[in-house]
């Protein structure tokens, strides 16, 4: 591990990551801040304005763009891909493996892990509370995943999607103006 990955991941583990939640004024812009200092240290890609909540677990090799969020107690996996202006709910969860279990001549549990699927979640997405993302799983740009969904497959362009298996329920207008319409946010 680096020395800045190793910096700043130690200076997340034993104190940004139990700050108060970025919504609590007065402290809660400054822990937004150190939190999100802490994310430039430690991801592999860490855009502008990003907002790593209260209690958030993540691998360093996860990639957020500008203006997204990880949420309060969400737990993101190594080979994660987060878009631009994604908001993210509380409790999330991605992953990305699954335990091996091809074999039926032994126990599972001693079969290890199969290989890394990447998640892949696009730019303007909303992923409500307690989520659910398996592995390999691509979320199109402009979707929408309802609270409490468990997402098993490919989510189009401007869906919205929920329940266990999460389902389209209807379809949002496109309207992919806005999108690229942030500016730099330096």
């Amino acid at each position: 591990m680096q020395l800045k990955k190793l910096i700043g991941y130690s200076v997340y583990i034993f104190f940004a990551k139990y700050l108060p939640v970025s919504y609590r004024k007065p402290i809660g812009n400054l822990s937004r801040k150190i939190r999100g200092w802490c994310g430039h240290l430690i991801l592999d890609q860490c855009g502008c304005n990003v907002n790593i909540e209260r209690g958030a677990n993540f691998s360093p090799n996860v990639k957020i763009g500008d203006n997204s969020g990880l949420g309060i107690n969400s737990q993101i996996s190594s080979g994660t891909m987060i878009g631009k202006n994604v908001m993210m709910g509380p409790e999330v969860i991605v992953y990305t493996s699954n335990h091996e279990f091809s074999r039926t001549d032994i126990p599972m549990n001693e079969q290890g892990m199969q290989k890394i699927k990447p998640v892949i979640i696009g730019d303007d997405v909303w992923i409500g509370g307690r989520v659910i993302i398996l592995p390999g799983v691509t979320i199109g740009n402009g979707a929408i995943v309802g609270a409490g969904a468990v997402v098993t497959r490919d989510v189009p362009e401007y869906a919205i999607v929920g329940g266990v298996p999460a389902k389209v329920i209807k379809m949002r207008t496109q309207n992919s103006a806005h999108l690229n319409s942030y500016g730099n946010c330096l």
